[in-house]
Parts: C-alpha cells; structure tokens; sequence
C-alpha cells in the first residue's frame, strides 16, 4: 500500500507503509499562515514565556510542560516560518527582530482571547461585559466620573476597570493589550502607526502650596521668588520635571535646588499640610483639591504647561461592545467638560 503525507509546507512525500491510506488534499497557499502552520495556543504562550524568562528551560517550567516539548513547539513554528525567532546565547534566549514581532501579536493575540474569556464569563454571571481603561490623573479627576456615572445609569452591569499612571506607562499597557483604551498624551517618541488619537484638551500646571502659606499674602509674584523657594516636584526625567527646570532656565534662573521628587499626589498634599514647600500639579488636580481646602493655588501663571491629552485607542483592536458603550460615554463627557467635537464614529 502507498500512503501520501502532506506536510505543513506543502511538499508531498511518497514512501511505502503499510498503515491507512491518507487523501492527497494540499491546504492552499491563500490560506493564512497560522492555519497552515496549525499554530496552537501553547506556542503563543511559549513564546511570550521565553521573551520573559530569556531561558526555554525556565519558559518550559512556567508552562508546565518538559524542556524537550517546548523545543519542539518552538522548532515547529521556526520551520513553518523559516527564520529563527531567538538569538541563542551563552545565558539564555532572547527574541530577533522576527521574534520580536511575533511575540508582540502573541501578546495582543492571547490578550484578545483573555478578553474573549472574561466577557464570556460576564455575559453568564449576568454583566454586561468588562472594559479596561487607563487615564492620567487629570482627566481621571474630571472627565471620567461623569462618564462612568452616566455608563453606570445605562448599563449597570458593565464591568469598568480604571488605571491611573502615567502616559508612558499607559501607552506599554495599551501596546500590551492590558487596557482598552487610555486618556493620555502621545509623545513624538511614541509609535503612532497603529494608534488612533483623539485631541480633547490643553493641561495647564499650577503652583500650589498650604492654605495660609506666606507667599499668597504677595500682591506680586514672580518666578525670582519662586527661584529660591522649596519644591515637591515630579521625578526626573518626567515631561513636566523637564519643562519645570527649562521655565526657570528660559528666565536666566537656576532652577530650585532644595527639592523632593515624587509622583504620589497623596504624599504632595501631606507633605504641603505640614511644610513650606511649593508644588507644581496639573490645574485640574489643583482645582479639585483646592475645592476641599486642602491645598492653595499661588497666583501666578506658569509656562510649563503639558502637552495636550486625548483619547487614544488602537487601530488594530476591535473595541469590544462594552468598550464601545464607554468610548461614547466618555466623549459625551469630553464634550460637556472640554467643549469637544467628535465625528461620527463613536
């Protein structure tokens, strides 16, 4: 008896057996490589396991699974792609510009089939699905309570979870599928090609200090005062540390030099209660703490301001319903806190 076996690339093998006879039928080359390849789960795991470890040995361990299977899995995929995915080194592995890219949608892709899970699972306890959102604090303060309390109003039971961070931080969670969507700023260093960004409004940055603090008796106040005051102030290497320093240096100043570097709101406003300090916040925070007397706005205008902030979404991410549903809550927010106009997409 002939049996013919048809092999992943598509090459046909005639060797004699004496077994059961498998149909000569190719998988066309239109087929998606991923099909072809029958890629399985496992192996997206096993790569995004072996980016994090550096090691198949302790990628293997995580997974559960022997040293000599997750070689073969990963073989597997090298072959049916032809290149190498890792650089084999001394100490370990890490990915190529190959592996590099395919570890990236191994990401996105087991992050899409978690989201898959975890709104299956709402959908069966009674929810309305689950969003993940991420917003610097600002907006996190003004813009997003009115919009979950509106989403809260019309759909009870959808599941909303709130990041607060940083744009940076925010921008590698979104990359790595952790979030849905982010209220933040888009920096020239950022990759914007598979971004979707939405302008909603300037951040402009306040001084503040304690209520009572001398320097609000001052009738004028300018940055020569400021120059030899005591500062709370982001860390380094922070947008706003960097323009905080350049607005003294634009003045033929020097910068503060007795400084605390935090980027915890709740520590500044201790720390202000008790001290003398000056700290520089987003206006917005200011405000919102100003309004229960905790802190004082100085007055004077500052020219280290933020770059605008927007919402920003990825273009090769299909928002979820739930996602959707939130997406237009918060730009019916943007709207009546920012005046924003929005086209027709949601």
């Amino acid at each position: 008896m002939k049996c013919v076996w048809i092999y992943d690339k598509g090459d046909i093998c005639r060797e004699p057996y004496t077994s059961v006879y498998v149909s000569p039928v190719s998988i066309p080359k239109t087929t998606p490589w991923f099909i072809r390849a029958r890629l399985k789960t496992r192996q997206l795991m096993l790569l995004t396991a072996i980016s994090d470890e550096g090691n198949i040995h302790r990628a293997a361990e995580v997974l559960n699974m022997s040293q000599p299977a997750a070689s073969k899995l990963l073989k597997d995929l090298e072959d049916m792609l032809g290149v190498s995915l890792f650089e084999r080194q001394p100490r370990g592995m890490r990915p190529n510009w190959y592996g590099e890219t395919l570890v990236r949608h191994a990401r996105i892709a087991l992050s899409s089939l978690r989201e898959a899970g975890q709104e299956v699972e709402a959908l069966k306890s009674g929810l309305s699905g689950h969003v993940s959102l991420g917003a610097i604090t600002g907006p996190a303060l003004t813009l997003i309570p009115p919009a979950l309390a509106a989403v809260a109003r019309t759909t009870p039971k959808l599941r909303v979870e709130l990041h607060v961070e940083s744009s940076d931080v925010l921008l590698e969670q979104l990359a790595a599928g952790k979030i849905d969507m982010m209220i933040g700023r888009l920096f020239e260093r950022a990759e914007k090609i598979d971004l979707q960004y939405e302008r909603l409004a300037e951040e402009p940055v306040s001084a503040v200090v304690r209520p009572g603090h001398p320097l609000l008796s001052k009738t004028s106040l300018g940055l020569p005062e400021l120059a030899r005051r005591s500062f709370i102030v982001p860390p380094h290497g922070s947008v706003l540390r960097e323009r905080f320093d350049l607005m003294f240096r634009e003045a033929s100043l020097s910068p503060p030099t007795q400084l605390i570097e935090t980027a915890s709101l709740l520590f500044v406003t201790r720390m202000l209660e008790q001290t003398d300090f000056v700290a520089v916040v987003p206006t917005e925070v200011a405000r919102y703490y100003a309004n229960y007397g905790i802190i004082a706005l100085l007055p004077i205008e500052l020219s280290c301001t933020m770059d605008a902030f927007g919402i920003i979404t990825r273009k090769d991410w299909l928002l979820s319903p739930a996602a959707t549903i939130l997406l237009r809550a918060l730009k019916s927010s943007a709207s009546d806190n920012y005046g924003c106009t929005f086209d027709a997409r949601p």
